[in-house]
C-alpha cells in the first residue's frame, strides 16, 4: 500500500516515489517533509488543500 496526495482543487497528485523535480522536491520525499510554503504545481493552492489516498503499488 502506498499513499499519494491529491489536490482537492485541480486533481494534481503528488507521489513521493517521483517527487516534484520541477519545484525542487526530490523523489522519495514524503509529503509531510515538503516545505510548508510549497504550492500545487498545477493550480497554486497550499498543502492544506491536499488529501491522502491509499493506492495499491
Amino acid at each position: 500500500m502506498a499513499i499519494i496526495w491529491k489536490c482537492k482543487k485541480c486533481g494534481y497528485t503528488y507521489d513521493s516515489r517521483y517527487g516534484d523535480g520541477k519545484n525542487g522536491i526530490k523523489k522519495d520525499t514524503k509529503f509531510e517533509d515538503i516545505p510548508d510554503d510549497w504550492k500545487c504545481p498545477r493550480c497554486g493552492v497550499g498543502k492544506d488543500r491536499f488529501t491522502s489516498i491509499e493506492i495499491d503499488d
